[in-house]
């Protein structure tokens, strides 16, 4: 196995236990009755919501970059709508 591939592989591995830790964080039944505000104006449960969807969000960063890696060799030349308009009049 390749470094690319064994890194590709335990990069799932890593972004599956980020999914199902955000998964179990998401069931916040310990804030449902809690009337503490946070930052004096927003009730704790929206806070900790509101944490969730950022964490869900880097994971998902995380992901797509483990997932669809960039390499300046992947990178392909699109060709502007000129060109193809020229090669079409040939």
């Amino acid at each position: 196995m390749t470094s690319a591939s064994s890194q590709k592989s335990s990069g799932m591995w890593i972004i599956a236990g980020l999914v199902l830790l955000l998964l179990i964080l998401h069931q916040d039944n310990w804030f449902w009755t809690d009337d503490t505000l946070v930052f004096g104006f927003m009730p704790i449960g929206l806070f900790w919501h509101a944490c969730i969807s950022i964490g869900a969000t880097l994971t998902w960063a995380l992901a797509t970059v483990i997932a669809w890696p960039i390499h300046e060799s992947d990178l392909r030349q699109v060709p502007s709508k000129e060109s193809d308009t020229e090669e079409a009049r040939s």
